[in-house]
């Protein structure tokens, strides 16, 4: 059940910056963004079987990374470049750490 409910979050998660970023991005940026936002799932994934972890600990990374990143730009994460600077940046992976070790505790404990 909580696989489950990783892959739901992270799958709503790519959904919402999906959205976020068809609505907030503009001119020739848009494409680019929009395609590397396609291809990153499939390509984490990959990225850590090559590496021979499992999917779900992809999972769970991604899902705290989209969540990180919508809390930390306000659901527009063309601010993350924008307006943010480093800051927003920082508080996007500092969010991202303790949210992906806080679920990692909860769906794999040990």
């Amino acid at each position: 059940m909580t696989v489950l409910v990783v892959w739901v979050l992270c799958a709503a998660g790519w959904g919402a910056v999906l959205l976020a970023l068809r609505r907030g991005m503009h001119g020739p940026s848009r494409g680019p963004a929009l395609f590397a936002h396609t291809v990153t799932p499939a390509g984490t994934v990959l990225l850590f079987s090559l590496i021979g972890l499992g999917s779900l600990y992809a999972t769970i990374a991604l899902a705290a990374e989209w969540w990180a990143l919508l809390a930390v730009t306000r659901f527009r994460p063309e601010r993350l470049l924008s307006t943010g600077g480093l800051g927003r940046l920082a508080a996007w992976a500092a969010v991202t750490a303790a949210a992906t070790c806080a679920v990692t505790r909860f769906a794999l404990p040990m």
